[in-house]
């Protein structure tokens, strides 16, 4: 399924609305980002070899991880890779879903949670 750039966009835009208010308003310093691929050095911080492998990725320091002395720095950046995602749907609800998805997966990362805790819970 391929979708035009706008449309995508707001399909991300979309799961981000989506999420809980208490969550919205505890989002900060934080970019979301579309791009078409990964880029290579993406790739091998994921510990992937296809460009295919990888949906989203982000960059930066957890909440959890922040101290007093997080101040002046650059936004994390959560990537959400548009082709990758594509290539996995045959539907624009598939699509949907599978960006919805992504979008909670590294924003659960922004907040601290882990991939093996999202294992844990079930939400992988």
């Amino acid at each position: 399924m391929v979708m035009d750039e706008a449309a995508f966009e707001a399909l991300v835009e979309d799961a981000v609305a989506s999420i809980p208010d208490v969550f919205l308003e505890m989002l900060d310093n934080v970019a979301i980002v579309v791009e078409d691929w990964p880029d290579s050095e993406t790739m091998r911080m994921a510990r992937v070899r296809s460009h295919y492998q990888l949906l989203g990725f982000y960059h930066g320091i957890p909440k959890t991880g922040r101290n007093s002395g997080y101040n002046l720095v650059a936004p994390d950046r959560i990537s959400i890779y548009r082709r990758p995602i594509e290539a996995q749907c045959r539907s624009e609800d598939e699509l949907r879903e599978m960006v919805r998805r992504v979008v909670l997966h590294e924003l659960a990362h922004h907040f601290g949670i882990d991939d093996s805790r999202l294992h844990e819970i079930g939400a992988y």
